[in-house]
């Protein structure tokens, strides 16, 4: 191949190969700035992304860091008192002692609960408040209601070590 592009320049007078080396000389020069432009736009965008990959790994070693130290830590004991009484205290902690509809211990390591309605956030925090005391949620439904942010749950709770 290079052998016939030699030919093909060699076929062209002098005065055509001077043309168009002087246009592929201009061309280049006039290429060149807007070369350079658009590689120092990228190197400053690479920069730029550069250091917020740099903030976001550091974060994520010391959330990592974080879960390392938790992870290591032992469980605080748990909560001595019944598990029914706990789960009561937290019920009536949260203000949801009116939404309640059951609330039986089928044994000492389970409770079920049922509330009537009751709003979805206050649930969550609920159930959250619970885990804090090692007390995990077994089993759960949730359903919506037709109010806005209302909702019917049923749920089954162990106390953590238990199955």
């Amino acid at each position: 191949m290079n052998a016939a592009l030699r030919k093909l320049w060699m076929s062209r007078s002098p005065r055509e190969r001077l043309v168009i080396g002087v246009l592929a000389a201009l061309l280049a020069a006039a290429a060149y700035p807007w070369l350079l432009v658009a590689a120092d736009r990228a190197r400053g965008q690479l920069g730029e992304s550069v250091a917020a990959l740099r903030t976001q790994a550091a974060l994520l070693e010391q959330r990592a860091a974080e879960y390392q130290r938790l992870r290591a830590a032992p469980a605080p004991p748990a909560s001595p008192t019944d598990l029914r009484t706990l789960v009561r205290t937290h019920v009536e902690a949260a203000r949801l002692s009116g939404a309640v509809t059951l609330l039986e211990a089928p044994d000492a390591q389970h409770v079920r609960i049922a509330f009537g309605a009751l709003p979805f956030a206050d649930w969550l925090g609920w159930v959250a408040a619970l885990q804090a005391q090692h007390v995990h949620l077994e089993a759960a439904r949730v359903e919506a209601l037709a109010a806005p942010g209302l909702v019917s749950a049923s749920a089954t709770f162990v106390r953590a070590g238990g199955s």
